[in-house]
């Protein structure tokens, strides 16, 4: 069998159990030390708040190859490493070496953090992977406010980072110190993987991963990722897939200097005319992908995966008036299938072109077109590739140009899929249905975390993606935010996450026959 097939046959059978499981309650001593725990985050929620607007204060930029942003980057995971070693743990800054640009320059790239708390070999090894690196943002491309002073209007904070990935990041941090300021045993050993170029790409992330399998990851039992959101403004949710992405560049070129358009214009081929014909010829009105044979290795649809979507809590007309004023698409089966199952193709935008205020009559000489494909079980990079510069090179002869024009795949990453019957899984929906009182939703996510595709090749080991944010938290957008709601409850979920991985993995333990007492690794108040 296919083992995307059997991956994704997993994660729909793991639904149906978790929807059909029933919640085991927790113990009454358990359930007291929650509560404990729960009133000491409430109570010092605007303290967590405040360490959160610290962070987003730090310009972690990892887009922009300047130096004043490297240093920002560096000083973020100097920042991050201190708090993880206020909390006792173990911490090793990993030099990343550098990253050498296309013009010849030379930056350092920002250090990954490896970190320990705990190493009771009769308890759990739960490793967090998070990233402290961000998209760039300025006010003056439409943010309400400082993207870097993180703001509360009406319970979002407002700040670059705050959703996307800073956030998530300290809500575990808050449930641990939770534990700690209580006096109480962590319910499981820690570890934590802290990287400032997740937006750039990981880079060097792969290498020390595979470098690490048989020391940092050995006695890892499971991982989580708290980097995406959830397809709801309140409704929690589980991600049990996502796409991958292939991102490309097209070059169109006549010569390195620009022209002027009232001497040039009208007698030559303009590199930015034959660039947006080429961008123009990758998709429809539709969001239909017009490159060929670009959906013949998508799976069919089957009445099973149509069950899946229409289970999906998702109130369209709310999710609509949050985003954009129309959607493609006009059920909720049909918006979810095309995030979800089917690939997608978006243009991000043309190098070389101008793009300032005022009125410049300029031809460029040369402009550069990005645009990426979400890629989909059973789609291949390599296939994808050949697809896209083929009907690329088909348009572009059509206009008889005597530009060069270049192709180029930047990136090709795979999609990834969960298996959710893994105990985290269960641990999981049952923290979720604990602090929020009800059933998490089954999701996909359309975007690409690569790390977690890494993680599951290299290190195989379970990994679980546990989001913290609202669907409307617009992650790499203007106004990103994340409602304190999310951050505060979030923080709690984590603190109940890791008593649900500790009791479950005591079950498996007295089911070995390694552990007699099933409450011997209960955390007790002493």
């Amino acid at each position: 069998m296919d083992p995307t097939l059997g991956n994704m046959a997993s994660c729909r059978l793991g639904l149906l159990l978790l929807l059909l499981g029933g919640m085991s309650a927790p113990s009454s001593q358990q359930a007291g030390l929650l509560r404990r725990v729960f009133q000491y985050i409430d109570l010092h929620q605007d303290e967590f708040v405040q360490t959160l607007r610290e962070w987003v204060a730090v310009e972690s930029d990892s887009i922009q190859p300047v130096p004043r942003l490297r240093e920002e980057l560096f000083t973020m995971m100097s920042l991050a490493a201190e708090e993880l070693r206020r909390l006792g743990a173990s911490v090793d800054v990993v030099d990343s070496g550098s990253q050498k640009l296309p013009d010849g320059q030379t930056l350092p790239i920002p250090p990954v953090i490896l970190a320990e708390l705990g190493n009771d070999p009769k308890k759990a090894t739960v490793c967090f992977y998070g990233h402290l690196d961000v998209q760039p943002a300025r006010q003056e491309d439409g943010w309400l406010t400082d993207p870097y002073t993180l703001t509360e209007v009406d319970g979002k904070l407002y700040g670059r980072g705050a959703t996307d990935n800073k956030g998530p990041v300290l809500a575990w941090i808050n449930a641990v110190s939770t534990f700690q300021a209580l006096e109480e045993d962590l319910p499981v050993n820690l570890k934590f993987i802290m990287e400032g170029m997740e937006e750039a790409g990981s880079l060097a992330l792969e290498e020390l991963v595979r470098r690490e399998k048989n020391r940092f990851f050995s006695s890892v039992d499971y991982i989580v990722i708290s980097d995406s959101l959830w397809i709801s403004q309140r409704k929690p949710a589980l991600i049990c897939g996502m796409r991958g992405n292939s991102y490309f560049t097209v070059e169109v070129k006549c010569r390195d200097q620009d022209f002027h358009s009232g001497t040039f214009g009208g007698i030559l081929n303009e590199p930015m005319a034959d660039l947006i014909a080429l961008l123009g010829g990758l998709v429809d009105a539709s969001g239909r992908i017009l490159v060929p044979g670009i959906y013949d290795h998508v799976a069919p649809l089957t009445e099973e995966e149509k069950k899946v979507y229409e289970a999906i809590d998702l109130d369209l007309e709310e999710h609509r008036k949050s985003q954009v004023k129309r959607f493609l698409f006009d059920t909720k089966e049909e918006i979810l299938m095309h995030l979800w199952r089917y690939p997608s193709l978006s243009i991000h935008g043309i190098e070389g072109a101008f793009d300032e205020p005022g009125a410049k009559t300029v031809i460029p000489g040369r402009v550069t077109g990005k645009f990426s494909i979400h890629l989909v079980p059973h789609m291949n990079t390599s296939v994808v590739e050949k697809q896209v510069e083929q009907h690329l090179e088909y348009i572009f002869s059509k206009r008889n140009s005597s530009n060069q024009m270049s192709v180029s795949m930047a990136l090709g990453l795979l999609p990834w899929t969960a298996n959710i019957t893994d105990n985290q899984y269960l641990a999981a929906k049952k923290a979720i249905k604990t602090v929020f009182g009800t059933e998490p939703d089954m999701i996909q996510d359309g975007s690409t975390i690569p790390i977690a595709r890494i993680f599951q090749d290299i290190i195989q080991k379970s990994v679980l993606m546990l989001p913290l944010g609202a669907v409307d938290d617009g992650e790499h957008a203007q106004n990103e935010k994340i409602n304190r709601w999310n951050y505060i409850e979030g923080s709690k979920l984590f603190a109940a996450f890791f008593l649900e991985v500790a009791q479950l993995h005591s079950n498996d333990l007295l089911r070995s026959g390694l552990l007699t007492d099933p409450l011997s690794h209960t955390p007790e108040r002493e």
